[in-house]
């Protein structure tokens, strides 16, 4: 299993604001880069096209109240992967954290660690503006 890890970055909120917006997939679409493309989404679950490369889907796992959230794939991807938020408690702000647990080959590890890596940090960093 290969884990990938975002910077951790401070938000300006409280860990139950942060967990609130993270637990429900309706908000995720503000994190997501221009690359991706179709979403559709509810509370629980979401698919949507990563331009040029593949469509996925994503369901939440599990969820421990203003502290992290595990979600899991949904459906086709061309891997097993768990993406979970780890929310620390900072007073009235919040650190977050995101983490990428993949079942990747050895050769899509060496193609996609980068890529996956600055993905991480990019919804990471538009996590600060909500």
């Amino acid at each position: 299993m290969t884990r990938l890890e975002s910077d951790i970055v401070t938000v300006n909120k409280t860990p139950k604001e942060v967990f609130d917006f993270l637990s429900d997939f309706n908000n995720y679409q503000k994190l997501m880069p221009e690359q991706v493309t179709d979403w559709k989404s509810t509370a629980e679950d979401c698919i949507f096209t990563i331009k040029g490369m593949a469509t996925l889907g994503m369901k939440m796992k599990e969820k421990i109240p203003n502290s992290s959230i595990i979600i899991e794939r949904n459906g086709k991807a061309p891997f097993d992967f768990l993406l979970s938020c780890s929310i620390a408690d900072k007073g009235q702000q919040s650190e977050a954290q995101l983490f990428f647990d993949a079942d990747l080959n050895p050769m899509l590890k060496m193609i996609a660690s980068k890529p996956l890596t600055n993905f991480l940090n990019l919804i990471a960093s538009k996590l600060k503006d909500i």
